[in-house]
């Protein structure tokens, strides 16, 4: 396509506009001016090819320009363009902000054909069990693209990473067994969190209106590393400056004027920061659209002429802008939400992870248990994760940093000195930090360095990837660095992890049984067999020790009951016993009943009976040490004799003390023993 242009075979394969570019695709990668570069040698001509640095480009048959190679490069059927002019310049569609991402128009036949070929073929000769759609809200037809997939796999086993907003329902007529998981992983995470810590904590850190955040982030990705993807609808909706009736006629009869690109381009910004979920899939969803066009219209009157004008075009499925705008609105989602407003409230930093509402603060066992009951009866195939390769943070170190909920006033005193040792003039992000760095430790500090650069350029509140501040970042590192280097710093540190350690690793073990025996199929992201402590990626993409994951678990097999401690080996036991145990007696799985606990310390248990197996959970685990632990509070057992597949013990069931059933780990896997 680079070498022919929009005559290419390939062509039609990218969704380019050329008339924006003037009949070329714009390539955003020069770090100078283009004469810059060709004075300097960094473009330059190589046989057939033009290069700038390593990048490497294809001449365009019969272009010679007699060694001027500016003259050259506008012969092509592309431009070389500063990078920074992507967020607004581009004209064909890239994965998010990553502009060597093309995208491909996967709706047309034969560009499905061709791009699914090999995968295809693993399907026919059994090589997949099934297959894992990412970013399907990507595409111009999600739903289409499934029935695709399921015509040319037989239906074969089919997940999407569909992230759905609190209360939002997968597409019913999709053909997919449900999500990848992170509607699951919100549930398991706030089980455990303590919903009385909040107060304390809102003190540390006040909280925002996190709607209004949601808006103004994704606002600022609209006008900002988006905007390329606004002005293509803009252009789709107003070629002419007018809008046209998609149903009228023969179409020769016009709607009022829309005004100016620039009014056009604000008043779809404006629809894409009011969506209130990733994507429509019209006609369904139109409520979403409904709303949105609602409550852009109610914060900008200023707009409303053009937002109504703009409504029939963005409600017909069939026009090529309403296609491109559902397309566009999960990505300012993301990007807004995910990767930008997540990084700019603290109050409990392991509410804010993917596929969650920060807004959501805990929830009790019988809205947990409610939860649970419904994937089982709507989708109970669906996969259920704790750490993926894109959580900000991994499952373990969520689990510590839900501690901080049951001792907020610890954790308060902990960062107002850490406040004062280090400041940095960003209060919210300090609690960020810290909560992350304590979540996390013992860390390496490069890591830390790492993740501390990324969230602080992600919140764009202090500093940005395009321009960053030296001065705000060299103070950053230097709290990181102060975490190995400063004596004060580091005891500060290590007293509040030696609080919060012991409950985060009761309440990665209860996540992770409660995870493994609940409804739907467990991911056990690589890695996290043992403590998942990783921060956001690329950390969470780090190279997994297995051979000593073989040790430990060549131990287990031989006998041995590992304590809870910083090996994670009781991690490991949790994990093989549980998924042996559903893979060898899938039958014991079949159902979902929540069972009672009864006595003082009944709120601090989640238990269930799947059928044939019960798992006890505990929760709230340092509000259980100070209360005196599980005294005479008992769980109500199916009235048969029942083994721990954990530590091997026999109990007879029925009424029995919890101080029994989890006097050795803070989880207990039942089976009957017969």
């Amino acid at each position: 396509m680079l070498r022919h242009g929009r005559d290419a075979r390939h062509a039609a394969w990218f969704d380019i506009d050329w008339d924006a570019g003037g009949g070329r695709v714009r390539i955003p990668v020069l770090g100078e001016s283009l004469a810059d570069a060709a004075a300097s040698g960094a473009l330059r001509v190589d046989g057939d090819e033009l290069r700038y640095h390593d990048h490497r480009y294809p001449l365009a048959p019969g272009t010679d320009a007699d060694g001027d190679v500016l003259a050259l490069h506008d012969a092509q059927h592309y431009e070389l363009v500063d990078w920074r002019r992507a967020d607004a310049e581009l004209n064909y569609r890239r994965f998010f902000a990553v502009s060597d991402l093309a995208g491909v128009r996967v709706e047309l036949a034969e560009v499905f054909a061709a791009t699914h070929s090999e995968i295809l073929r693993w399907v026919a000769e059994g090589i997949v069990d099934g297959l894992r759609v990412d970013h399907p809200d990507g595409l111009a037809d999600p739903g289409g693209y499934l029935d695709a997939l399921a015509a040319a796999t037989g239906n074969a086993y089919v997940l999407v990473e569909k992230i759905l907003e609190r209360g939002e329902r997968l597409p019913p007529f999709w053909a997919t067994a449900g999500t990848t998981g992170y509607d699951a992983l919100a549930e398991f995470d706030r089980v455990l969190v303590d919903p009385d810590g909040r107060a304390d904590l809102e003190r540390l850190d006040p909280p925002v209106a996190w709607d209004e955040l949601v808006h103004d982030m994704k606002r600022d990705v609209a006008d900002g590393i988006l905007h390329s993807e606004v002005r293509r609808l803009a252009r789709d909706a107003a070629p002419d400056r007018a809008l046209i009736e998609p149903n009228w006629g023969h179409r020769t009869q016009q709607r009022p004027q829309l005004g100016s690109m620039n009014v056009v381009e604000d008043a779809i910004a404006e629809v894409l920061a009011c969506f209130p979920v990733y994507r429509s899939y019209l006609p369904y969803g139109r409520e979403h659209l409904d709303a949105a066009i609602a409550e852009a219209t109610r914060r900008r009157p200023d707009l409303a002429g053009s937002i109504a004008a703009l409504a029939p075009l963005l409600a017909d499925p069939a026009q090529p802008v309403a296609i491109r705008f559902q397309q566009t609105s999960g990505m300012i989602m993301a990007k807004g939400v995910e990767d930008r407003a997540f990084y700019r409230v603290s109050r409990l930093a392991s509410l804010t992870e993917v596929g969650a509402d920060p807004s959501e603060f805990a929830i009790d066992v019988a809205e947990f248990h409610a939860r649970q009951q419904r994937r089982l009866a709507e989708h109970p195939l669906a996969m259920t994760t704790l750490s993926t390769h894109d959580t900000k943070r991994g499952e373990d170190t969520r689990a510590r940093i839900a501690a901080i909920a049951e001792a907020p006033r610890e954790w308060g005193g902990f960062l107002t000195g850490m406040r004062e040792r280090h400041p940095l003039g960003d209060p919210v992000f300090e609690n960020l930090l810290w909560q992350s760095i304590a979540g996390s430790w013992p860390r390496e500090r490069e890591a830390l360095h790492g993740y501390a650069e990324k969230a602080a350029r992600e919140a764009g509140a202090r500093t940005t990837w395009q321009d960053p501040d030296e001065r705000f970042e060299s103070r950053m590192h230097a709290l990181v660095d102060a975490c190995f280097d400063d004596a004060g710093t580091a005891s500060a540190l290590g007293d509040i992890v030696g609080l919060l350690e012991p409950a985060g690793w009761s309440n990665g073990l209860a996540v992770k049984l409660l995870q493994l025996t609940g409804p739907g199929v467990p991911d056990v992201y690589q890695g996290s067999e043992l403590w998942e402590r990783s921060l956001v990626d690329p950390d969470n993409r780090r190279p997994v020790d297995f051979a000593g994951r073989r040790a430990l678990l060549a131990r287990l097999d031989a006998g041995w009951r590992p304590p809870v401690d910083a090996s994670g080996a009781a991690k490991l036991l949790v994990t093989i016993r549980a998924l042996r145990l559903r893979r060898d007696h899938p039958e014991l799985f079949a159902r979902y009943l929540p069972l009672p606990a009864i006595g003082a310390a009944e709120r601090h248990l989640v238990a269930v009976d799947r059928g044939g197996v019960v798992a006890l959970a505990t929760r709230l685990p340092l509000g259980l040490a100070r209360a005196g632990g599980w005294r005479d509070t008992t769980v109500l057992l199916p009235r048969r004799r029942v083994v721990d597949e954990l530590t091997g013990a026999e109990h007879p069931g029925g009424e029995s003390r919890l101080a029994d059933l989890l006097d050795r780990y803070p989880v207990a896997l039942l089976r009957s023993s017969e």
